[in-house]
């Protein structure tokens, strides 16, 4: 473990924390404003994204493995077509039209085809989005980027692969670095150019890895669930009452939790707990897979349990109002 692989992790967040302290320096940064779906009151600079790519890229040069280039072509593509968004922004077509380009030439390079190749695009589409849809809260994205490469990062390792350990060990680590400037209260947010490459790259890598017979194919679904249970069930709900889903909205349920009174520390301490708790089971899986179905009910009755306290607490507030 002490190989020169392992320096990685420790450069990306180096090159991560100096890349945002001195983004921080500079005047004109693109400003995240207050809207319908935010929950912040001030306009933040949103540039954490570029930071973490930062760590990300000196990470990829120092492993140059080959294996990961459709996923690094893939993320840094998405990365660049997002800081455009995050500066003057773009037309929604162009943006899922790029996630789609990328999800299926990074597919392809890992040697999805047919029905594989489209559920893997779907997934990773979704992913993507969705890691962007649950970027709305201080220390949330990047606390689930530091539990969720970790976590792949150990499991790559324990199934001797050290190169995709240590690049997953490296997002973490260039998360950690963000999270030094997005811990409540926030002096600066990931936006696009963070949150739509690191969706990417959590499908992508999670996928690569079961090619590979690291873990499961659940195993990544369960550590990154704490983001896809919530968005995927607010989409559901949203869709069944007849809303329009494309809309920007502020009822994700860890949105609500900080319109209930919560602070965003305390949601970022809790959300923590929970991802290391997902963490745990997906271990537990990886380990016992005979065990999949009792680990997989767990995981959904723990979600069942924190959906159920804050749709009660959520409709006793508005009948008190």
């Amino acid at each position: 473990m002490m190989s020169s692989e392992w320096i990685a992790p420790l450069a990306a967040f180096t090159a991560c924390w100096l890349a945002l302290a001195w983004l921080l320096r500079r005047g004109r940064l693109p400003m995240d404003h207050p809207n319908e779906r935010s929950l912040h009151e001030t306009p933040t600079p949103r540039i954490g994204g570029q930071g973490i790519m930062a760590g990300v890229l000196v990470a990829a040069v120092w492993l140059a493995d080959m294996a990961l280039l459709p996923v690094l072509l893939g993320a840094f593509a998405l990365a660049a077509v997002s800081v455009l968004d995050d500066v003057q922004g773009l037309p929604i077509r162009v943006r899922f039209f790029a996630h789609f380009f990328a999800a299926v030439g990074c597919l392809l390079a890992i040697g999805l085809t047919g029905w594989g190749l489209l559920a893997g695009t779907l997934a990773v589409v979704w992913m993507t989005n969705l890691y962007n849809f649950m970027d709305g809260a201080d220390g949330l994205a990047g606390g689930m980027a530091a539990v969720g490469f970790g976590a792949l990062g150990l499991a790559a390792w324990l199934g001797d692969a050290p190169g995709l350990a240590a690049f997953c060990a490296s997002i973490a680590a260039a998360a950690l670095a963000f999270l030094r400037f997005n811990f409540p209260p926030a002096r600066l947010f990931m936006g696009d150019a963070g949150s739509i490459p690191l969706g990417f790259m959590a499908a992508t890598l999670g996928i690569l890895g079961a090619r590979q017979g690291l873990w499961p194919w659940a195993f990544p679904l369960i550590v990154f669930s704490p983001f896809i249970v919530d968005a995927t069930a607010t989409l559901a709900r949203r869709a069944w009452r007849g809303e329009k889903v494309w809309r920007a909205h502020r009822s994700h349920y860890y949105q609500r939790v900080v319109r209930l009174g919560a602070s965003h520390r305390r949601l970022a301490l809790a959300a923590w707990a929970l991802m290391l708790t997902m963490a745990a089971l997906g271990f537990l899986l990886r380990w016992f897979p005979q065990r999949a179905a009792t680990l997989l009910i767990l995981s959904a009755a723990i979600y069942l349990l924190i959906f159920f306290a804050i749709d009660r607490r959520w409709r006793l507030t508005r009948n008190e109002v």
